[in-house]
């Protein structure tokens, strides 16, 4: 079953980007594109939607007032330019926020998480799912590990070092964040440009710092600080 996707952006470019995404993601059907929030609730009057991606910033009406002002809201995944509408975001149980310039893995990691609020098709007992890992690829060989056992992953150069518990030497793989972002889960925040966190690790957290063990300690940037204190909300 597809998603039924009304995408809103005040922006042309913006709006063609987010239609491109939609029209490229097998599980989205393209229900309707407005350029401001009015429009929007028009559309709704008498379309079926599964999904919103909205712009914040829209004049008028921005999009954090659009979605209060709908009785129902359907699952809602917030886009925009200004890190600080992160927190208010979350506040309105919307789903994820992109942050302006994102890409396509950004994208299709957000919406895929409206995959998991839709209701069951069917009463059967759900397939048991198997432990969450991935394989990464180091050297000529591919390794497996256990998501719940990464700490932290750095960003070095074209490289990733992926440091996991109860190994002294990170494993070193040709890839990026945006690469590996879709593949964690939402325990992982990206806390800097260099750095992606599993909070389960963390030991501590003070003022701009994560407190890993006694050794370590990871920068929190500004522009990921409101991420941080949305999850910790």
């Amino acid at each position: 079953m597809k998603l039924r996707t009304l995408i809103i952006d005040d922006e042309p470019i913006a709006l063609e980007k987010l239609r491109n995404y939609v029209l490229k993601t097998p599980f989205l059907e393209l229900a309707g594109e407005c350029q401001n929030g009015f429009d929007a609730i028009d559309l709704l009057a008498h379309t079926e939607v599964d999904l919103i991606v909205t712009d914040i910033n829209m004049p008028d009406l921005n999009g954090l007032e659009f979605v209060r002002a709908l009785p129902s809201p359907p699952a809602v995944v917030f886009t925009t330019a200004h890190s600080q509408y992160a927190v208010e975001s979350y506040r309105v149980s919307a789903l994820d926020y992109l942050l302006k310039p994102y890409d396509y893995a950004d994208f299709h990691r957000a919406v895929s998480k409206a995959l998991g609020s839709q209701p069951p098709v069917s009463q059967s007992p759900p397939t048991p799912v198997s432990s969450q890992s991935l394989f990464v690829k180091v050297d000529y060989r591919y390794v497996r590990v256990e998501l719940a056992d990464i700490r932290f992953i750095k960003g070095y150069g074209e490289y990733l070092q992926i440091y996991v518990a109860g190994q002294d030497v990170p494993l070193l793989t040709l890839s990026s964040f945006a690469a590996i972002k879709g593949r964690l889960t939402p325990d992982f925040l990206q806390v800097h440009r260099s750095y992606i966190v599993n909070m389960n690790h963390v030991m501590q957290i003070e003022r701009n710092r994560l407190t890993m063990d006694a050794e370590t300690q990871i920068p929190v940037s500004d522009s990921f600080k409101p991420a941080l204190l949305a999850y910790l909300g």
